[in-house]
């Protein structure tokens, strides 16, 4: 079979090529800028009832030919489907491309002719019911007339598009020099976004020195490019891409399916409000909390100068130890939630090069999943909306009144800089404003039903199907301490860290090598905890005190206490040796006399004298038969001159001084 090349208007609009408009009028009103229906080997009046346009597919650009023939294949026996033909589709598209007023006008000639067949089906004749419909509805009996050859022949389902046929589109263009429209939509799709009258006259002078005619005017070219070139396409090159993701809608996210403590999202917002901290610096601090899913309670919160990771370990913590342990917690993608701290060797952890020997982070270690939140995307953050509400209710609280700063350099109130709250007092306030959203009946959410958001999570809590993780007493310490991976010192295993040393007898095994230290980094002078790499606990190591040269009683502490250490490890040796150096020697027999030694002797025997050397074979002839006899007697004279040399006193010669 052959391959299909000729298509209408509205299926060449149905296959939403980026390359065309996505319109019929849009279309047609292309085809009659760029004078299509001029060229008749490339376009024709369709055949079927209704008439309209056919175009040859080489009129289009590359990308819709290839969607059509993708869509519509090679050429195929028709079968027409009941009441459904080519024209009748054409119609209705030109149908859906008229404006409001043009489809009013429409039905308004549909009921005409309805209440001319109503008549004449009364008896009445044909000219005299045409004369009553149309004095009826205010028009001459020559329109009825029109309108009545239009629907002619066409099925009575069609009639009301049948009776727009006259309309044509009305949008046409100014003929326009194909370098000059292109200047214009290059200058003006620009992120600058320069005026579009800049534009005109910059590529209007450029146009008249390059001869490059014809030009139109600056509404005409206006018009077309509001007509041509798509609003979202226009405000992505002008505005940028944050604004033209605005325009798609927003994802609907259900949460009722969850239920309380199963899900909980996390994140941080600058307040705006100038707070005094105790050491005397004003500045605006961080409000960082954990909101609940399912019921939208904010569970767990605190003030901190900056979104760090100390603070988001506390929150975690705090969440943990008030209302349990959640199963799935979404996280912004700062440095503080992606820390190693929190999310330490979690394979899903992309903002930093995850190591062997990094410490666990508190979330794998209490069995939560992270998730992450989409950069710069408030909806996939629930929080956001609460973080909204609260800085109307904080920030913008009569308590607040000279602290506020404005959300903007050009937002500042009158009274901008006129106080500053005491850390203290601003907690307070806070907390209040917090239990006060949490309180507020009257909540649309779809889980809330009109109640408020504590009274959501209490009934989702107290329902039995609702399970949640319970911490235990082993588990409090990581979130209590923070997490740190430290080498210990060679030799003692005491830690350096923060400028503190921490010691324990039990880091005597462990010198020299890594191990995890968990602290709390506002208690740095208080114990801290040192576990293996696979958090196995080594011991709860005490803070060694620096003390001054010159300081006797911490001198005489620390000899005291060492001597107590060394009697200690003596206490631990004496434990482990069970049995004395006597019992030992007992059992291993030392107290029985040991056998008597019985020499070897050889089967020939021989008599060295004389430097080692062999005695002559005829010396060996005057030798006596009873050698042994004979040196016995060289023992006893070896002995005797022994004895007189021992009765010699013994001379030391005197060593000269210098």
């Amino acid at each position: 079979m052959t391959r299909r090349e000729w298509f209408s208007p509205a299926e060449i609009v149905a296959v939403r090529s980026p390359d065309l408009p996505g319109s019929v009028r849009n279309l047609n009103a292309l085809a009659d800028a760029r004078n299509w229906r001029a060229d008749p080997a490339r376009a024709r009046r369709a055949g079927g009832r209704g008439g309209g346009w056919e175009y040859h597919l080489s009129l289009l650009p590359p990308g819709a030919q290839a969607r059509l023939l993708l869509q519509h294949g090679p050429a195929v026996p028709e079968v027409e489907e009941p009441g459904i033909e080519d024209g009748s589709k054409e119609a209705w598209a030109r149908f859906d491309a008229l404006s409001d007023k043009q489809k009013a006008e429409c039905r308004r000639r549909l009921e005409c002719l309805d209440r001319v067949e109503q008549l004449a089906g009364e008896g009445i004749g044909a000219t005299a019911a045409v004369v009553q419909a149309a004095s009826c509805s205010g028009v001459s009996a020559a329109s009825v007339y029109n309108w009545q050859k239009l629907v002619r022949g066409v099925p009575r389902a069609d009639w009301l598009p049948a009776l727009a046929a006259d309309y044509k589109p009305t949008s046409t263009f100014s003929d326009c020099h194909e370098k000059m429209w292109e200047m214009v939509t290059s200058d003006w799709l620009r992120p600058e976004q320069p005026s579009f009258s800049s534009c005109y006259r910059r590529a209007q002078k450029a146009a008249s020195r390059n001869g490059w005619l014809p030009i139109p005017s600056e509404r005409a070219l206006r018009r077309r490019i509001e007509a041509e070139i798509p609003a979202a396409v226009i405000t992505l090159a002008r505005k940028g891409r944050e604004k033209a993701k605005r325009l798609y809608p927003a994802q609907k996210r259900v949460r009722t399916h969850f239920h309380a403590m199963q899900a909980v999202n996390m994140d941080g917002h600058k307040l705006d409000v100038f707070v005094r901290l105790h050491d005397g610096r004003i500045i605006r601090v961080q409000l960082i909390g954990i909101q609940d899913l399912y019921s939208g309670t904010v569970l767990a919160w605190r003030i901190s100068e900056t979104e760090n990771k100390e603070t988001v370990r506390l929150v975690i913590g705090d969440l943990v130890e008030r209302h349990g342990i959640p199963e799935k917690m979404w996280l912004d993608n700062g440095r503080a939630f992606a820390s190693k701290w929190i999310t330490g060797r979690m394979r899903t952890r992309y903002r930093f090069t995850i190591r062997d020997e990094d410490p666990q982070g508190i979330l794998l270690s209490l069995g939560i999943e992270p998730k992450w939140t989409t950069p710069y995307a408030g909806q996939s953050k629930p929080i956001e909306r609460a973080w909204r509400d609260l800085a109307d209710q904080i920030s913008k609280h009569p308590f607040c009144a000279g602290a506020y700063t404005g959300n903007s350099p050009d937002a500042k109130p009158e009274n901008y800089g006129n106080a500053a709250i005491p850390i203290d007092e601003f907690r307070a306030h806070v907390a209040r404003e917090i239990a006060e959203h949490n309180a507020r009946p009257g909540r649309k959410a779809a889980a809330c039903r009109g109640r408020s958001f504590d009274e959501t999570f209490r009934e989702s809590m107290a329902d039995p199907a609702t399970v949640v993780t319970w911490p235990t007493e082993a588990q409090r310490s990581l979130w209590l301490l923070a997490a740190e991976q430290i080498t210990a010192q060679k030799g003692t295993g005491e830690i350096h860290f923060f400028e503190n040393r921490y010691w324990s007898v039990e880091m005597n095994a462990h010198a020299g090598q890594k191990v995890t230290v968990r602290f709390d980094p506002d208690r740095l002078q208080e114990d801290v905890k040192v576990y293996t790499l696979d958090d196995r606990l080594i011991c709860t190591a005490p803070c060694i005190a620096a003390t001054g040269f010159d300081d006797m009683d911490a001198a005489r502490t620390h000899a005291r206490d060492r001597s107590a250490y060394q009697r200690t490890l003596r206490e631990q040796a004496r434990l482990h040796q069970k049995l004395s150096a006597a019992e030992l020697a007992r059992l291993y027999g030392s107290e029985e006399p040991a056998p008597a030694a019985e020499p070897t002797r050889p089967a020939v025997k021989r008599l060295a004298v004389g430097n080692g050397g062999a005695v002559p074979a005829a010396a060996q002839a005057d030798q006596p038969e009873d050698i042994e006899d004979s040196f016995a007697a060289g023992l006893a004279l070896l002995r005797t001159q022994r004895q007189s040399e021992a009765d010699i006193i013994p001379f030391t010669p005197r060593r000269e001084d210098g």
